[in-house]
């Protein structure tokens, strides 16, 4: 019984009085907002009984305000104002007081609703899609210009070159990176041949499957399954890395201590990629070669021995080296978005886990992107 009476105490209460041309509210209990609807249905009655009555809310008795409470009793004193009477708060203790400007000060308006198509509103996506892009590219040019100084200042200066940073990250990159690079490569150029052989034996071809692998692998898959498999592997920890570090201030700490977090931090990660990308791609090259020789001699009754002298007579140093050209370039592109991407990590566990995925995303696509430019450009020049 005790406690039934406590909870009815602290329930919101308002008691109505009327003095002449003055209509005195008097509230009780807390108003807070785990009696929203109650607080609600009071301040109706309140607008009712009021009328074009001066309304006083004598808020003496109240023992709790939170801001819903508030919010409601500055709604309800501006729209008696706008039916033609008026509300004003007496008794309220400095916190309550406090609470009622600061909600009377923000306003909680509603946002008033823009009529719009879907066509528009999808034309504005695309136009919002597009300038993002271009913002992205001139960040990125920046970013460049920016490592390309700092590469400078540490080339004059020698003893600012962080070389075990750069050997700490060549282990994780490179050294740590070649078990998962080698099982996907090597299957990867075991489905080529398998695939390569069921549809060329059709014409009585099926020798030819070593040199579709070997060009096929050597130009383009393996330094492009290599690219990818780094930016979602190593591009997300450097973001991951540099966006935590942002978040809890160690890269400011960096600069109050005197030391370049382009320095520190960006240039040992770009160049253990732009080093440890093209090792990465000679041996996913070799695994998915070694894949697709095993599968041509099960499948295709190609010898090791028949596979490699095709192989040698089919592949020129061309072929390879236009693979190993790509790479430097693309871990180049990977390093910067990771980087660019950790650095505009904010505060919050959200910002940090929406930029590592855009920092995979970006790296994906632009890696694809720069192959088929490097495509076209090989083509042009008939290499």
């Amino acid at each position: 019984m005790i406690v039934a009476q406590s909870i009815l105490a602290q329930e919101p209460q308002v008691k109505i009085e009327r003095a002449g041309d003055n209509v005195t509210a008097k509230l009780a209990g807390h108003w807070t907002a785990e009696y929203a609807a109650l607080v609600e249905s009071l301040a109706v009655e309140i607008e009712a009984e009021a009328g074009q009555h001066h309304v006083i809310v004598d808020l003496r008795q109240v023992e709790r305000l939170d801001t819903l409470g508030a919010w409601v009793l500055d709604r309800t004193r501006h729209e008696l104002g706008a039916h033609g009477a008026s509300a004003d708060f007496a008794n309220a203790s400095p916190e309550q007081q406090i609470l009622l400007d600061e909600v009377a000060y923000r306003g909680f308006h509603a946002p008033e609703k823009v009529k719009s198509s879907k066509i528009v509103d999808f034309l504005v996506d695309v136009g919002k899609v597009v300038t993002g892009a271009g913002r992205d590219l001139i960040d990125g040019v920046a970013f460049l210009g920016e490592l390309v100084s700092a590469l400078l200042r540490v080339t004059i200066r020698l003893r600012r070159f962080r070389g075990t940073a750069v050997v700490n990250q060549l282990e994780q990159i490179a050294y740590r990176g070649v078990p998962i690079i080698v099982l996907i490569s090597f299957l990867v150029g075991c489905i080529i041949a398998q695939q390569g052989i069921f549809q060329l034996q059709r014409f009585g071809a099926t020798p030819f499957v070593v040199d579709l692998t070997g060009i096929l692998i050597l130009r383009e898959l393996g330094v492009l399954l290599t690219s990818i498999m780094v930016a979602g592997r190593s591009g997300s920890a450097f973001t991951a890395e540099i966006g935590s570090m942002k978040m809890r201030e160690e890269i400011d700490a960096l600069r109050v201590m005197g030391l370049d977090p382009m320095e520190v931090l960006i240039i040992p990660r770009i160049l253990a990629l732009v080093i440890g990308l093209p090792l990465l791609t000679f041996i996913a090259a070799i695994a998915a070669l070694s894949g697709g020789g095993i599968t041509s001699w099960f499948y295709g009754d190609i010898s090791p021995d028949v596979f490699l002298s095709r192989l040698r007579a089919a592949v020129g140093m061309n072929t390879f080296m236009v693979g190993m050209i790509k790479a430097p370039f693309m871990a180049l592109v990977i390093g910067i978005i990771a980087t660019i991407e950790g650095l505009a990590v904010a505060g919050s566990a959200e910002s940090l886990g929406r930029h590592v995925t855009s920092s995979v995303v970006k790296a994906i696509f632009m890696v694809i992107v720069l192959d088929g430019l490097f495509a076209m450009f090989f083509a042009a020049i008939r290499y």
